[in-house]
């Protein structure tokens, strides 16, 4: 939380309310071919990149992206066009993306398998999930991971 004097008031900035994301990025991101510097990274949020697959990859309308994220329609304005500025900071100057953080959940339970780094989801809400590739065990929910 952050605490704004403003003459003898304190104001506290509101926290922000979770986005709701309904898959997780299918890869961490992105590097350019012949790029050299790795320590170079934009980070694309999570509720960024969902901002861009409703609106861009789906073609919904901002109205619709907002209701789909749980968000009104102008705060999904301000998440894609921070997410569209730093996909063009990428592009330009030639630096990877990756994608991780926010302020978000999953619209279904997803587990990330520990052994093989898969990525799976529990959509029969099953009371011991495990590994759809390798059958382990030793899974950790996704959201823990980010």
């Amino acid at each position: 939380m952050f605490i704004i004097f403003v003459g003898k008031c304190f104001f506290m900035a509101r926290p922000k309310n979770l986005r709701k994301i309904e898959n997780p990025p299918p890869v961490k991101g992105f590097h350019p071919t012949g790029a050299d510097s790795a320590e170079q990274l934009v980070i694309i949020n999570l509720e960024e990149y969902e901002s861009i697959r409703l609106c861009d990859f789906l073609s919904l309308s901002q109205e619709e992206a907002a209701l789909k994220m749980g968000v009104s329609r102008p705060t999904l304005t301000r998440i894609y066009s921070i997410a569209r500025k730093k996909v063009a900071e990428a592009f330009v100057t030639g630096i990877g993306i990756v994608f991780e953080g926010g302020k978000v959940y999953f619209d279904s339970d997803w587990y990330k398998c520990i052994r093989c780094s898969s990525l799976f989801n529990n959509f029969l809400h099953s009371e011991s999930p495990h590994c759809s590739l390798c059958g382990s065990l030793e899974i950790r929910s996704y959201s823990d991971s980010i």
